[in-house]
């Protein structure tokens, strides 16, 4: 089985639940490990996959709390970095109907420096980038550019989620498109929501908005849309494949499920050849992906809540 290398930010989510979307009005807030390729790491791992996490957290108890998380559901942390910045944080309040106030408090995510000793490790294995931080500056974005480049240079199996958070990119989602172009072009395989298929390709129809991502380079994308489903487009071929029907209670962290669901059957498999080529393949993978996704939603907290192996064998 192949490893996969998820590249990016992990952070504390300090959330008030149903206590109205205006956070200088919360008096509890419940501490919870986030960070989207974390979660990806971490939903490889609990499949019995090779998941192995890059980024940097604080050398306080808020990065040791993150590393040790990871640690408990097999995810190989050996190659995190610690810093003398304080952990990131995000402080968020969510009312009853989902409306959310939100302060994000950047540290030392943004600090990973690149690790050129690494490079002998990566051949043959899979480089997964999730872009939530990554492009916001700092030292991580300039690492995050030489991974694509040894992940292209060294035949790994690359793919790439713009992770879009509107909170970080008010008024400048302009740069954020500039900025995911490069990895669009790149990538072997895509994740994107609806949303981000949208903003990136500049097109509302998604069958269009495909197309467009296609022509900038990758060549597999799946554009996940929530109970409905995922599009797969691959090979001129575009189809919603559906979901299962669960009663979600939080929606946290179900498109990091579906995404490292499919890497680790990617990983799986002996050669990379099939993926680019077999639609039926790439389809029953998909499937399996959406059920982890949908499993996900049905309890509260990300890393919780991704399912084991045997969850998506019943």
């Amino acid at each position: 089985m192949k490893k996969v290398y998820c590249i990016g930010e992990v952070l504390i989510d300090f959330v008030a639940e149903r206590q109205g979307s205006d956070l200088s009005k919360a008096n509890e807030f419940t501490k919870k490990a986030g960070g989207a390729p974390a979660n990806v790491a971490c939903a490889i791992s609990k499949l019995g996959g090779n998941g192995i996490f890059i980024g940097c957290v604080g050398d306080d108890p808020f990065g040791k709390f993150l590393l040790e998380t990871l640690k408990e559901v097999g995810v190989d942390v050996s190659l995190a970095q610690l810093s003398d910045t304080f952990t990131t944080l995000a402080f968020v309040s969510l009312s009853e109907d989902g409306e959310r106030d939100f302060v994000f408090s950047r540290g030392a995510d943004k600090e990973l420096k690149y690790n050129p000793d690494l490079r002998k490790n990566l051949p043959g294995n899979i480089l997964h980038l999730g872009a939530a931080t990554a492009l916001l500056g700092g030292p991580l974005e300039k690492t995050y550019s030489k991974y694509l480049f040894d992940g292209l240079t060294k035949e790994m199996f690359i793919c790439f989620d713009p992770n879009f958070r509107s909170d970080l990119w008010k008024d400048h989602e302009e740069t954020f498109i500039k900025k995911c172009m490069p990895f669009v072009e790149k990538s072997h395989l895509c994740k994107f929501s609806q949303e981000e298929a949208q903003l990136i390709s500049g097109k509302e129809d998604l069958h269009e908005a495909c197309d467009v991502l296609h022509k900038a380079g990758t060549k597999i994308i799946t554009v996940t849309l929530g109970k409905d489903g995922t599009l797969l487009s691959m090979n001129g071929t575009k189809k919603v494949i559906p979901s299962i029907k669960v009663a979600p209670l939080d929606t946290t962290g179900a498109g990091d499920a579906f995404i490292g669901c499919l890497l680790y059957q990617i990983s799986d498999l002996g050669n990379f050849g099939p993926v680019f080529e077999d639609f039926s393949l790439v389809e029953n993978m998909v499937a399996l992906a959406n059920k982890a996704g949908a499993i996900t939603t049905t309890n509260y907290g990300a890393i919780v809540a991704l399912p084991t192996k045997e969850q998506l064998e019943k």
